[in-house]
């Protein structure tokens, strides 16, 4: 369905039915490339043991709209669409899932309304601090995110080729074709690439250690080998920024996508993860 916030309009995916029984909801939320089509084998099962699932299409992505201008993506803006949009659906209490950028973006949520979540689940992507001090392999997986920050740059060179240098990035996603192809919609590239330009500026990657606030436990980490963007210690070194509990899982043979490599194992780790927060009070 199509909802109406403020500033725009998101596509949204609300399945499963509420239970009488206290449990929240779980909000889903991607990153780059993707759309909530990347939590399709999530939203099955979660639906099927009894969870409502809510999986937007983040401002710029998918089906949602796309508005113009690099200030209108700036996190913040995120963070309050998904504020907004929890409110229209009536939803006060909720689990929270990200992945790579949404792990993000579902960090900045949870740090604006942290007792409103239940639980947070980072899926490849743990917390910029781990990410800072993970060390010259980490950098080095790190190098496109300068790439993507050079306007028109980053544009030509992921599109030259029909795409080949977009598909070489992407070649362990399953979806690959479908991503490339949405992002050949006008403005769909640009809009894509602006949470790198925003999110992540040089002073961010290369500067001084920020002084970070810590994230609301229980906290999930899962990491998967085949990452090749992303280290383990990145998401490992999570920990010490949690203020709670915090669980790590290691997912053997999948890739950065894990949500689609690996669904039956990630669906297991966040039912059980959910189910030991799922009271509905902390």
């Amino acid at each position: 369905m199509r909802v109406e916030l403020g500033e725009v309009a998101l596509e949204v995916q609300d399945s499963g039915v509420a239970t009488t029984d206290g449990r929240a909801p779980v909000l889903l939320v991607h990153g780059f490339p993707d759309s909530h089509d990347l939590w399709r084998h999530q939203v099955a099962a979660l639906n099927a043991a009894g969870y409502r699932t809510i999986a937007p299409d983040l401002r710029g992505f998918g089906g949602s709209d796309r508005p113009e201008g690099i200030e209108a993506y700036a996190p913040g803006h995120f963070v309050a669409d998904l504020v907004e949009l929890l409110g229209r659906l009536d939803v006060d209490r909720f689990h929270l899932v990200g992945h790579d950028w949404g792990s993000g973006i579902a960090q900045g949520l949870a740090g604006t309304v942290p007792d409103r979540v239940a639980s947070l689940s980072l899926l490849s992507v743990g917390n910029l601090g781990g990410m800072l001090s993970a060390g010259w392999e980490q950098l080095a997986r790190s190098w496109y995110m300068l790439l993507f920050r050079m306007e028109g740059l980053a544009e030509e060179w992921l599109s030259r080729d029909d795409f080949a240098n977009l598909r070489e990035m992407l070649a362990e996603h399953p979806d690959r074709d479908e991503r490339v192809e949405a992002l050949r919609e006008p403005g769909a590239l640009t809009a894509a690439l602006a949470l790198y330009r925003t999110g992540l500026p040089p002073e961010v990657l290369f500067g001084p250690p920020l002084e970070l606030p810590p994230l609301p436990g229980p906290v999930l980490g899962v990491w998967s080998t085949g990452d090749r963007f992303l280290t383990e210690q990145s998401m490992t070194g999570t920990e010490k920024y949690v203020d709670g509990s915090w669980r790590y899982e290691r997912v053997e043979g999948a890739g950065h996508w894990l949500p689609l490599d690996a669904p039956e194992r990630v669906n297991e780790l966040l039912l059980d993860f959910l189910a030991e927060h799922g009271s509905p009070e902390r």
